[in-house]
């Protein structure tokens, strides 16, 4: 169980600083008004996704990652 636990631990933390360095890649775009077509967690196809005016958001299934899709 403790085993189970650590894994979740480090993928959560890990989840969590694909999140924050793609959102500076978002964050200095935008600054610099480019368009941001597509902002992504994971690779491959979306388990979910929304569209907010130009930008396409998704979570996609393979985690180890992110990217940012600018015009």
């Amino acid at each position: 169980m403790d085993i189970l636990r650590g894994v979740a631990g480090i993928g959560f933390c890990l989840g969590v600083a694909i999140l924050v360095h793609e959102f500076g890649h978002f964050i200095l775009a935008k600054l610099f008004r480019i368009e941001v077509l597509r902002f992504s967690i994971g690779f491959g196809r979306f388990i979910f996704k929304w569209r907010r005016k130009e930008t396409e958001y998704g979570v996609a299934w393979f985690p180890l990652g992110g990217y940012v899709l600018m015009k």
